[in-house]
């Protein structure tokens, strides 16, 4: 994972060397092992390089195309380098070809189309003068960010981190009020464009960008098809044929410049992730996996418990992050939180002290499984066996919901929901749903009265629910919008963020597109069956796991508690006397909210949102807080 920025003066100019160098500086930190630029009068393109591929180690970006005059800069991982390879007829062995300077051999290939054929993890831009213009595209999952600043006739920038833009002397750092009020309501998925500056917008995940005179275009360059449904002849069967495409998704996140870590909680996700990258090295004789648990001090969390029994998991070196240590890591952290790119970033403690464990162990890539949720998403599986006419399975699948989710879970009104999904169309469904989404703007919230009115909380509102709202059909169509939630997005940019503050690059196998088809062509039972989700993944896992990880019931964690741990000196400070900026979106204390939510936990989740926001607004760009 690099970092990568550009400017194309529209009115001419040649671009001062110093004005990418204020753009370069920042994204130094996600790429430590070099820096590079390429001037062409009004057009110049920066690279920082964090080496985590062999092929890294001896490309260097900016490329330019002798032939063609063509340039790039980008931040990828390909994962189809042998069929692209063949696809471009390039000699393997002859010399060592970066992922970079394949993407632009795509592009001279196929042009436009190129970022469909495109397997991993990038984020790119292309510069062709043979029609004088810019060519920029994003991978399908969003795994690598690409943000950009376009004034016409001005100015084009764009850049992996908005404070890189925000570094060029012409870009404002005007406050985005409309994502202000997403962080302090959770519309975190709202859109997929807009940022906290006004001025700075994100290119969406699977979406290209071309840039010509005067006309930017943007548009999406591919999607997830779901390929015809998979038939086989029992569970062995699809359990075997999941492990085979989950290896060589593995398998592929394992080429590193290095050794590769990974993430190990009590949950199935990145225990499994962890099991079968263990066993690939172990099989190739390489070293041991180094892991890295955030474990709680109480021995009846079940979290805890779980993650002492997946450290039994052979052939890995295992770290752990103790709740009742986490002074040794209190300084790092909390200047990570108060420099954290995004509010959204701030509370994830957790995830940091992870990433700064295995910064300090000499890492620069890590593994995890946070796609596992999504790509391995059942649809409403009582309804599915209603339509089906399976009555006794439906009911089988509402009792076994209380076995997984606990005591608190009540089979009788979960399956009286499932009938009601099965027989009344989902447009009716929403109608009261969209009523009630709608009220919400009137309920307790963060934002002042007069925020909330000058914003349009109730459009928001609408908007949010519009774009996150979950379907629940068992179609094609609607499985593979649950697998591509703008929450997975969304949280894949907030690890990027965090990761790339300690200079490490985060891999998603479950986020693999060959994992993702072959999860989408499963039957629906093999998602989820008796109430307990991700069966097919369990019964592949077998022999791999522990019993106590594969059968593990629930979803609790600890980043709560770490949360809380990291930040209970600030929790008992008084309130910043210097809140005006803060009040013209909130109450400063929100303490009247505490009687309205009703729990001490929200009363500090409401306290620790607005000093996140309050300590990002003042580490923001002073030249304007307004929008017009």
């Amino acid at each position: 994972m690099s970092g990568i920025c550009g400017v194309w003066a529209l009115d001419g100019r040649p671009v001062a060397r110093s004005d990418l160098g204020a753009m370069l500086a920042p994204l130094e930190r996600r790429g430590p092992d070099g820096t590079a630029s390429w001037f062409d009068g009004p057009r110049a393109f920066g690279h920082t390089l964090l080496a985590t591929t062999p092929e890294a180690l001896v490309e260097r970006l900016p490329l330019t195309h002798a032939d063609s005059g063509c340039t790039i800069t980008a931040d990828a991982r390909l994962d189809n380098r042998d069929d692209l390879l063949a696809s471009l007829n390039l000699a393997t062995g002859a010399r060592t070809i970066g992922d970079g300077e394949m993407i632009l051999l795509a592009y001279l290939r196929w042009g436009r189309s190129c970022p469909a054929r495109l397997r991993g993890d990038f984020a790119f831009a292309i510069w062709d003068p043979r029609d004088r213009s810019l060519f920029c595209a994003r991978d399908m999952v969003g795994m690598r960010q690409f943000l950009y600043y376009y004034a016409p006739g001005r100015l084009f920038a764009f850049a992996t981190e908005d404070r890189a833009i925000l570094a060029h002397p012409h870009v404002s750092g005007r406050l985005n009020e409309a994502r202000i009020a997403d962080f302090l309501e959770g519309f975190e998925a709202r859109d997929m464009s807009s940022t906290f500056h006004a001025e700075v917008s994100r290119l969406p995940p699977a979406h290209a960008l071309v840039l010509r005179g005067e006309a930017l275009h943007i548009s999406r360059h591919s999607t997830l098809e779901p390929p015809e449904p998979l038939r086989l002849r029992g569970d062995a069967a699809y359990a075997e044929a999941f492990k085979d495409v989950f290896d060589a998704a593995v398998q592929t996140r394992l080429r590193s410049a290095g050794p590769v870590g990974s993430m190990l909680s009590g949950g199935m996700d990145s225990g499994s992730v962890s099991a079968v990258a263990a066993q690939i090295l172990k099989r190739s004789g390489s070293a041991p996996l180094p892991t890295f648990s955030a474990v709680g001090s109480d021995p009846a969390c079940v979290e805890t418990r779980t993650i002492a029994a997946a450290m039994g998991i052979d052939h890995i070196a295992p770290h752990r992050i103790e709740l009742a240590e986490l002074d040794s890591f209190r300084s790092d952290l909390e200047n990570l939180v108060r420099g954290a790119d995004d509010p959204f970033d701030a509370n994830m403690t957790l995830v940091m002290a992870i990433y700064l464990a295995a910064q300090r162990s000499g890492l620069k890539v890590v593994l995890d499984g946070v796609g596992g949720d999504t790509t391995l998403d059942a649809p409403d599986m009582i309804a599915w066996h209603l339509r089906r006419g399976r009555l006794g399975k439906a009911w089988r699948e509402a009792a076994g919901g209380r076995e997984f989710w606990g005591e608190y879970f009540e089979p009788r009104s979960t399956f009286l929901r499932g009938v009601r999904r099965a027989l009344v169309p989902q447009s009716l469904r929403q109608l009261k749903p969209r009523f009630l989404r709608t009220e919400r703007a009137d309920s307790a919230t963060l934002l002042s009265p007069e925020f909330a009115q000058r914003i349009g909380l109730h459009a928001l509102t609408r908007e949010n629910a519009a774009h996150t709202t979950t379907p629940q059909g068992d179609g094609a169509r609607d499985r593979t919008r649950r697998m591509l939630h703008p929450y997975i997005s969304v949280a894949r940019e907030r690890y990027d963020r965090v990761a790339a503050a300690q200079a490490i690059e985060p891999r998603d196998p479950f986020l693999d597109r060959r994992v993702m088809e072959f999860c989408l062509a499963l039957p629906a039972d093999q998602l989820q069956r008796h109430g307990w989700p991700k069966f097919v993944l369990r019964r592949a896992m077998a022999g791999l796991l522990p019993d106590a990880v594969a059968r593990r019931p629930g979803k609790e964690h600890l980043g709560w508690d770490f949360t809380t741990a990291l930040m209970r000196e600030t929790l008992s400070e008084p309130y910043p006397a210097n809140t005006a900026r803060l009040e013209r979106y909130s109450n400063a204390e929100g303490s009247d909210l505490a009687q309205e939510t009703g729990t001490f936990d929200s009363a500090i989740a409401n306290k620790l949102t607005l000093r996140y926001l309050f300590n990002w607004i003042e580490r923001s760009p002073d030249r304007d807080t307004t929008t017009e």
